[in-house]
């Protein structure tokens, strides 16, 4: 028991660059206080005291503000960040090194018996105010983005954001390539919010710089072939892409996140 105890608080210092020492760890993190009253709690009710192991579970609740179901499956060196606001359900299982930030709901979406919450792998991340919900699994270090709404399955390593939650995909680095010089054409940054942190305008503009690589490229093709052919039409100019029609787009993305 003091082993796992030593693993807990070790666990912290790991994943959270404000604790100090093991002092604070130990009297000031109420995630901490919520994993080892629910030890507690679920070895009552595998041993059929039902009953007091929910009085316990209450009691973390009104203590930390994280409520933690007893018959929920927990491994080790799982870290709370925060934690207020915290529901992990009845059926829910978690495996080693998963990360839940505040306000995570683990639920379930069907009153039937059984199963009814996720089981989040090894490694797993969950963001702020994220909600997991349903019978599925979550892929060994996984992440989900803060207040997404997650009702399917994750696979592992896999990014899950938005309402509802979906899957992001790497893009291709030389597609990215492309995409980045046609945005450079136009005077402007189409992923100004960072790779890290998928914007559905973002991927939007993405998937039409993508078409307008197509046309360029197409376009290209039948000039060629056109003035093969000994026709001038493609000698007229193209409208021009003047810098200062972009600059309502430049000066909004350089306004600093509030």
């Amino acid at each position: 028991m003091l082993e796992r105890m030593r693993e807990d608080i070790q666990s912290v210092f790991h994943r959270d660059p404000a604790a100090r020492n093991a002092f604070e760890v130990l009297t000031c993190y109420p995630g901490l206080h919520a994993i080892w009253l629910h030890r507690i709690a679920h070895a009552l009710w595998v041993a059929g005291w039902k009953w007091l192991a929910r009085l316990v579970s209450n009691f973390g609740r009104w203590l930390t503000g994280i409520e933690i179901h007893p018959g929920a499956k927990i491994g080790r060196r799982f870290f709370i960040d925060h934690g207020m606001g915290i529901v992990i359900g009845e059926t829910a299982e978690i495996g080693d090194d998963v990360t839940l930030y505040q306000g995570v709901t683990l639920g379930g979406t069907s009153w039937n018996k059984g199963k009814r919450h996720p089981t989040l792998e090894d490694g797993v991340v969950v963001g702020a105010g994220a909600k997991v919900l349903g019978p599925f699994t979550v892929g060994a270090g996984a992440k989900i983005g803060s207040n997404a709404v997650v009702t399917k399955a994750v696979p592992a390593g896999a990014t899950a954001v938005g309402i509802p939650g979906r899957i992001i995909v790497k893009a291709d680095p030389e597609q990215e390539a492309k995409r980045q010089a046609i945005a450079e054409r136009f005077g402007f940054d189409a992923y100004g919010v960072g790779q890290d942190m998928p914007d559905p305008v973002a991927r939007a503009i993405g998937h039409l710089l993508d078409h307008v690589q197509a046309v360029d490229e197409r376009l290209d093709g039948m000039c060629k072939a056109l003035t093969a052919l000994g026709s001038d039409y493609c000698a007229k100019a193209l409208p021009e892409l003047r810098e200062e029609d972009f600059a309502g787009v430049k000066d909004e993305e350089s306004k600093p996140v509030s």
